[in-house]
This record gives C-alpha cells, sequence and structure tokens, in this order.
C-alpha cells in the first residue's frame, strides 16, 4: 500500500551535464502529472509524464527539474532573430516615447532572455535524454518508498479499525441471540394484558412471530458484513492500487450497517451500528490518503 502523498529528489553529474530532480505529490482522485523544466529540454515533457505513469497510478505529482550543460562537444550557437528583432522594435519604440537615445548594440541584444540558444545534435539529444531518465528513476525510487513507508502506517490503522469493527458485528451476533423467544414471551403476555384472559391464539401468535422474524432478521447482512471485513484485510495485503477498490467496499459496508440499524429492535444493536458507522467514517478519511 502507498500513500499520495510523498516526495523524493535526486541529483546527477555526467559528461558535463548536471541534473537535479524533485518530486512531490499530495491526494487527488486521478493521475494529475505536471513538470516543469528548462526550456532547453521542454520537448521532453511528454517523454517524462509518460514514464512517471507507468509507475505512478494515483496523486497530484509535481516534478521540478534544474539542468545545466557545460559541455562544449557538438553544440551549434544559434540565433533568434525573429525575437531579437521583436526587442529591436520594442526597445526603439519605448527610447522614442521617453525621448531617450536608442543606442542599441548587437552584444546588448544577444544578452536578451533566448536570444542566443545552444542546439545540440540527435546524438547528444539521445544521451540526454538517457541521463535525464536515470535522474528521473533515482529520483521515483526515493518518492515511491516515501509512499509506502506512510502507506504502512496507513494500513496498520485501517487493519485495527477492522478489528473493531469485526468485534462490533460479532457483539451483534451475540444480541441477536434469544432475540425471538423474548419476542414471543413479550406478545404473550401484552395479548393477555389487552383481551384480559389467559386464552391465546397459538395460531395467530405464530403468524406474527414470523412476521416479527422476518422484519428483524439481519443474518444475511451479518454474513455479507463479515464478507467485506475479509475482502477489506484481503485487499490491504495486495500489491495493487487499493483506493477506489475500498471505496467501494466502504460503500456496501455503510450500507448493511444501515439495514441493520433499521431493523434494529434493541438499542444495544443500534448502540453498536453507530459505532460501526464512526469507523467506517474514520476509514473513510484515511483511503484519501492511499493510492
Amino acid at each position: 500500500m502507498k500513500s499520495m502523498t510523498g516526495f523524493g529528489k535526486s541529483k546527477l553529474e555526467k559528461n558535463g551535464r548536471t541534473y537535479s530532480i524533485e518530486i512531490k505529490s499530495v491526494n487527488h482522485r486521478y493521475c494529475d502529472i505536471s513538470v516543469r523544466l528548462p526550456r532547453s529540454i521542454s520537448f521532453y515533457e511528454n517523454e517524462i509524464k509518460k514514464y512517471v505513469s507507468q509507475k505512478v497510478s494515483r496523486g497530484k505529482i509535481d516534478i521540478f527539474i534544474d539542468y545545466a550543460n557545460y559541455s562544449a562537444d557538438e553544440k551549434n550557437v544559434c540565433i533568434n532573430k525573429d525575437l531579437a528583432k521583436i526587442y529591436i522594435k520594442q526597445l526603439k519604440e519605448l527610447a522614442e516615447e521617453e525621448g531617450l537615445e536608442a543606442n542599441l548594440r548587437a552584444i546588448d541584444i544577444s544578452k536578451m532572455p533566448d536570444v542566443l540558444q545552444l542546439k545540440a545534435d540527435d546524438g547528444e539529444n539521445d544521451e540526454i535524454l538517457s541521463e535525464l531518465l536515470e535522474c528521473l528513476d533515482e529520483a521515483l525510487n526515493n518518492f515511491i518508498a516515501m509512499r509506502e513507508a506512510e502507506g504502512e502506517k496507513i494500513k496498520q490503522d485501517l487493519l485495527s479499525r477492522l478489528d473493531n469493527i469485526k468485534s462490533k458485528v460479532e457483539q451483534i451476533s451475540t444480541n441477536t441471540t434469544g432475540l425471538i423467544e423474548e419476542y414471543v414471551v413479550k406478545l404473550r403476555e401484552r395479548i393477555k394484558e389487552i383481551l384480559n384472559t389467559d386464552v391465546v391464539d397459538e395460531q395467530r401468535l405464530a403468524q406474527e412471530i414470523v412476521i416479527f422474524a422476518d422484519k428483524t432478521s439481519i443474518q444475511e447482512e451479518l454474513t455479507r458484513l463479515n464478507s467485506h471485513i475479509i475482502q477489506f484485510q484481503n485487499i490491504l495485503n495486495s500489491n495493487d492500487s487499493v483506493g477506489k477498490k475500498i471505496d467501494f467496499l466502504l460503500q456496501e459496508m455503510n450500507r448493511e450497517a444501515n439495514t441493520i440499524a433499521s431493523k434494529s429492535v434493541k438499542i444495544e444493536i443500534t448502540n453498536l451500528v453507530i459505532e460501526i458507522k464512526t469507523e467506517i467514517e474514520d476509514i473513510r478519511e484515511q483511503i484519501q490518503n492511499i493510492e
């Protein structure tokens, strides 16, 4: 089990190039990946997202990448002439409006953002991508390790809460023992009291008992609730993403608890159902944090 919150980072220096990557995530219903990286390697964004999505299935994930290339091998310096002309035009207009001298030099324009660009050949681009993914892989491993450590803590808390629910279900089952017998005694006494006679229509009494037993029977609900608890425990011990599966199971468990409460004729059972529903809601809050 993995938490959806986590952090991981890594650094790599190789072939005159340096990479620094940080990954952090918070809760999110789906997998939402955002990548911030320098303009010079911005075309790798889709590759990075694809690589991360193979290892992470849920969470809002922010990836920050710093990159510097100090290698002088096989590089071409290119001038973005269109951008340079825009700078020149705007600066001249500003000089005219403000009555300034427009003493523009090529060296000054070259210092403007993105006017001078270094372009690597295809061979170096392949190396950069390989190195970038190498650094990313280490950051992801650290990121996932933190998620797993946090997920293990959540797992133990959920297992403890499941044990509490299971205990309450057993108590409810115990409280249903002898329920019909108690009803028969009370109904017989009530009939005698109302009719003021010791003679009771046994056939009519039997019909009322059958109706009562049908209305108040919760054995099916208890059986399904126990089954859901076992399924829940099995899911927690699996290696898959479990958040959505658990969310569905909680809906089913809550439904069974509501049905038991609606059929309850004892305050003890009603109180136990309230405790079960409280645990379910606490679990629902916890699973918002898991992948």
